[in-house]
């Protein structure tokens, strides 16, 4: 690894001869930030800062000028991003590389990079950009990015650096020669440090970061995973050729897929090149990994909270506040400090902000014991539009169920348990038996028990309807589909 500033070409700029693909990661378990985040509903599509994560990471690219999109992301989540992308102002034509499970970043990356150079050639500078990101200041991160691309041009491998403030032993560091802020050579690396090695990187001045943001060519990646990580290239190889494509997306085959190896970009590739550079970040940076990072990317109030904005707080300071719910709840906090308190329907998070880590440990426990809550979230999303369960008492279950203008249900019955639809707003067709009836907002329809029946909104408008489930079981697996839109029958 060589030392030194990189000064590049006064007369090289952003967009000139060359080709930039933003590669944007949307995949995750959601665990870190449970129980807003769920399986089901992973961070990529939380709404922070105004718009869905996976928004913003698009945008960032596009402000940096990039002409493609490529989105990796679970299969189970394809119709959450293609909505994040339906309601973009000026969305780019994207490919969607759907993982029927999760693989980590040098599998996924490899994948990305094989498809760019069958898509748009191997010249083609590639940003990668994960969807769990914040960064207001999309301006200064497009500055920061003009280098990366040039210095990818030329081929090197380019890792965007954080400047630390804090021994964090939940990142990964990367060692430059002097502190500069240019463009300069990666002289080392430090990845998931114990709290000594942390203090001791802080100390140094000379480690940043590592912001898991990534820029090369793809003929620059390949070559390294060629040279520092062929299985993972071997696999990625296996896995897109047994693949096929539908419409926008590129689905794989579970069985070669699981094949690749489960291994991150900076172990199999970045930390054995010796063409690394680190571009000094000019933005600031959270990667919401945690709730004190989320209450860190929020505005404080004069005793550092950040509360709902009617919430009453008396004696307390430091705590961050998330509330959600399906309707107006009051917040008031009395003698508590540096407290992270979650709030959903279903589920209610209290933790100490030293140990909020410790929230996947409660994932990992719920998961053990088979608990719903861990994959669903209070609002479950479907391709078709959403439900919510508002109340469940033995033998019956009261849900709000919300269907997109042109959507339908999947024509269904249930063994052991009978429904009641009431519509509350839009125009419905309700199919019972080989009937069909419009149903409109105040007009009610009995679903008995074992009839099949289907739900379709006909109108322009988002279709609401409040259902009462009856019966001895009121469990999700109770569907049987007889024909479904989605392929799920």
């Amino acid at each position: 690894m060589g030392a030194g500033p990189v000064k590049l070409p006064a007369q090289q700029s952003l967009g000139k001869k060359m080709r930039v693909l933003s590669v944007v990661l949307a995949g995750g378990s959601g665990s870190r930030l449970w129980p807003l985040s769920r399986h089901t509903f992973p961070t990529p599509f939380m709404k922070l800062g105004g718009a869905p994560l996976l928004q913003q990471a698009i945008e960032r690219g596009q402000a940096c000028g990039t002409r493609d999109l490529m989105v990796v992301t679970n299969k189970d989540h394809v119709f959450l991003a293609r909505s994040v992308l339906r309601q973009m102002t000026a969305a780019p034509d994207a490919t969607l590389l759907l993982e029927p499970q999760g693989r980590n970043t040098a599998p996924a990356i490899a994948l990305a990079a094989l498809q760019c150079i069958q898509q748009l050639g191997g010249d083609t500078v590639m940003l990668v950009l994960p969807a769990d990101h914040l960064i207001p200041d999309v301006d200064a991160f497009a500055a920061s990015a003009r280098p990366a691309f040039d210095l990818a041009a030329q081929g090197s491998l380019v890792v965007f650096g954080i400047s630390p403030t804090t021994p964090d032993t939940h990142v990964d560091y990367v060692e430059v020669a002097q502190v500069s802020r240019e463009a300069q050579p990666a002289t080392g690396f430090v990845q998931t440090p114990d709290l000594a090695t942390a203090q001791a990187c802080l100390a140094t001045g000379r480690h940043y970061w590592n912001s898991g943001i990534f820029c090369f060519t793809a003929d620059a990646i390949v070559a390294a995973f060629e040279q520092h990580a062929p299985a993972v290239l071997a696999a990625a190889r296996q896995a897109l050729g047994s693949s096929r494509t539908a419409g926008d997306a590129i689905e794989f085959d579970a069985a070669t897929f699981g094949l690749q190896p489960d291994v991150g970009l900076d172990e199999a590739v970045i930390a054995k090149a010796n063409n690394v550079q680190l571009v000094p970040a000019s933005f600031g940076w959270s990667d919401v990994g945690s709730w004190p990072a989320v209450a860190n990317a929020h505005a404080s109030d004069a005793s550092g909270n950040t509360l709902p904005a009617d919430a009453i707080s008396i004696d307390t300071t430091g705590t961050h506040v998330h509330i959600e719910s399906h309707g107006p709840k009051l917040v008031a906090t009395v003698g508590i400090h540096d407290l992270v308190i979650v709030d959903t329907p279903d589920a209610l998070l209290v933790a100490h902000k030293d140990s909020a880590q410790k929230v996947q440990d409660v994932v990992q426990d719920l998961r053990a014991r088979s608990h719903e809550v861990v994959h669903l979230p209070a609002t479950v999303h479907r391709p078709w539009g959403t439900y919510a369960s508002l109340k469940e008492e033995d033998g019956y279950k009261v849900k709000r169920i919300t269907v997109k203008p042109g959507e339908s249900l999947s024509l269904q019955y249930h063994h052991q348990r009978a429904e009641h639809w009431v519509v509350v707003r839009g125009t419905a067709i309700v199919q019972i038996g080989e009937v069909e009836h419009r149903t409109l907002p105040g007009e009610y329809r009995y679903i008995p028990l074992q009839e099949k029946h289907r739900l379709t909104n006909i109108g322009q408008d988002e279709l609401v309807l409040v259902e009462v489930q009856c019966g001895g079981y009121l469990g999700e697996d109770d569907i049987v589909r007889l024909a479904d839109t989605y392929g799920r029958a």
